[in-house]
């Protein structure tokens, strides 16, 4: 999920073409005067990405000038802010007293409580920096949507035997002066004077809440062999398409706007800003085929040089995810192994050897747990999923009120044993607040995991069908980069394996009523008093 925000710092102290990437929203950053530097995805190299305005003669500036970012959910987006205390009107940075730096990522404030977080500043060996307030604020335009209802009139007839069968296709136009298919109308069969249904499209996806952007709009003539006749084309915007500009004629097209309604939708960042906490938990497969540990052949083998796989999706995905849960303590489950003292075969253990907690401290704690736990389980069998999934859903369904999100990371090696049990506990919890992630490592053939995934079928148990799709699979291979690449091989697992988890969320809360709570109120320094405006 994309978005667009604005970051807000201050600093106080001692100084397919329809399924291309849109941001969901833009997130606006608030920081004497901030650099804020970027990474890229899969490299370290940082860029700077902007400057904010001097303020002279204070320790405690506020800045004005913000930060517009595209804010995705499922991306580790990095910052830094370096400050610095101006000496000459020279844009040269080694010009200037560096003040300290701070960094985090856009996750790290987003989720904090009231999308606001208090970092404090480095950078200078034994000294006090001092403190940076940087808080995020979603931009109003990317929460629109219109809805929108046209009609032609009298379009040019393209068909020998009858009439035409028109449809519109909708392109927004990119910075490069291309274009990109954002919405294809339904086709009106035999008529000159087709009236469409009326359509709802979010503003981000009609113009990328640029209300003064080129959109353009084609008419075609339905062909049943994909040859659609083109019939003609013409040109508008969000703004004057707003202002009621109704009459479109270019050509032989005749085409009116009958409605144009604008709605502000509720969205993720809406929620979590509202303090909804996503909880994460992983469940580890632990049996045989994985082969032994000991061996470098073993896709659990602690190479001195490299993460295995396991580690690898474990950490691409946690270390987003725990962004958004600010006790960072993640309970850790592993499946399929023998354990001591008595070599029970377990389906749902801890990996930190404590049933009674079994939490672990941040996304390295987990990993701790991980090495640890193979050195004590015996891998076994079988493959099974159901215990660890209604081990979560225990939680999820004694929290449904919206406060909590419940997101399940379970990596596997082999095709799974408990196909029908999972199938039921899958569709048991698609009425739960929560999601699961699947990530199958090794060569197996996962047949299984595309079913469970429900994206062309919807998944099903003893006739009951899922009340939503909660289950995203990807295989691990297919994200390996033969050049060695890991940290950019990672960063598009991820990427792909949360993009769909902000749709989930919004859908559960959506069907369930949920509205978000209202944010906590603005900050207020110790001893300041509130500031009323009338």
């Amino acid at each position: 999920m994309a978005s667009s925000a604005f970051l807000n710092m201050a600093s106080i102290g001692d100084f397919d073409p329809l399924n291309a990437t849109i941001p969901a929203t833009k997130v606006e950053i608030t920081v004497s005067f901030c650099v804020l530097y970027t990474q890229g995805i899969g490299n370290k190299e940082w860029r700077e990405f902007g400057r904010t305005e001097v303020i002279d003669n204070t320790l405690n500036p506020d800045f004005v000038r913000k930060f517009i970012l595209d804010y995705f959910f499922e991306e580790r987006q990095n910052l830094r802010f370096d400050l610095y205390d101006v000496d000459s009107k020279s844009a040269n940075l080694s010009k200037h007293d560096f003040l300290g730096q701070a960094s985090c990522t856009l996750g790290e404030v987003v989720g904090s409580l009231g999308s606001r977080m208090e970092k404090p500043l480095g950078g200078i060996p034994g000294k006090k920096c001092g403190t940076i307030i940087v808080k995020a604020e979603e931009l109003s335009n990317c929460r629109e949507s219109v809805m929108m209802q046209f009609c032609g009139n009298k379009l040019d007839k393209k068909d020998f035997f009858g009439k035409s069968d028109p449809f519109l296709v909708f392109y927004r136009s990119n910075e490069d002066g291309t274009f990109t298919i954002c919405h294809k109308t339904e086709v009106v069969k035999n008529t000159l004077n087709p009236v469409w249904q009326a359509f709802k499209i979010p503003v981000r996806a009609l113009c990328n809440g640029d209300y003064d952007r080129t959109i353009k709009i084609e008419v075609y003539d339905w062909d049943r062999d994909g040859s659609h006749d083109f019939i003609g084309e013409f040109s508008t915007s969000y703004r004057e398409l707003s202002r009621g500009q109704s009459q479109f004629n270019v050509y032989e097209v005749c085409v009116t706007l009958l409605s144009f309604l604008v709605d502000i939708e509720v969205t993720f960042l809406d929620y979590i800003k509202g303090g909804t906490q996503i909880n994460f938990t992983v469940a580890i497969d632990f049996t045989a085929s994985n082969g032994n540990p000991a061996q470098p052949t073993s896709l659990h083998y602690m190479s001195p040089y490299q993460l295995n796989a396991y580690a690898m999706a474990l950490k691409a995905v946690g270390e987003i995810i725990q962004d958004y849960d600010s006790d960072k303590m993640f309970p850790a489950l592993g499946f399929g192994a023998k354990l001591p003292p008595d070599g029970r075969v377990s389906h749902e253990f801890a990996l930190n050897g404590n049933p009674q907690n079994p939490y672990c401290a941040g996304i390295e704690g987990v990993m701790e747990a991980y090495y640890q736990s193979l050195k004590s389980v015996h891998l076994y069998g079988p493959t099974n999923f159901s215990p660890v999934i209604n081990h979560v859903a225990r939680y999820a369904a004694s929290v449904k009120d919206g406060s909590q999100y419940f997101v399940l990371l379970i990596i596997t090696d082999g095709v799974i044993s408990d196909m029908a049990q999972t199938k039921e506990s899958i569709v048991n919890a698609s009425c739960l607040p929560m999601s699961i992630i699947i990530v199958g490592v090794g060569p197996a053939e996962f047949d299984a995991m595309v079913e469970l995934d429900g994206d062309e079928v919807r998944i099903s148990s003893r006739g009951r069908y899922a009340e939503r799709d909660i289950v995203q699979f990807v295989p691990f291979r297919d994200y390996i980069d033969r050049t060695g690449n890991h940290i950019l091989s990672m960063a598009r697992l991820a990427k792909d394996v949360l993009a769909e988890i902000p749709d989930q969320f919004l859908s559960y809360m959506r069907t369930r009523g949920i509205k978000p709570s209202p944010a906590p109120p603005p900050y207020t320094p110790p001893g300041q008093p509130l500031q009323t405006q009338i």
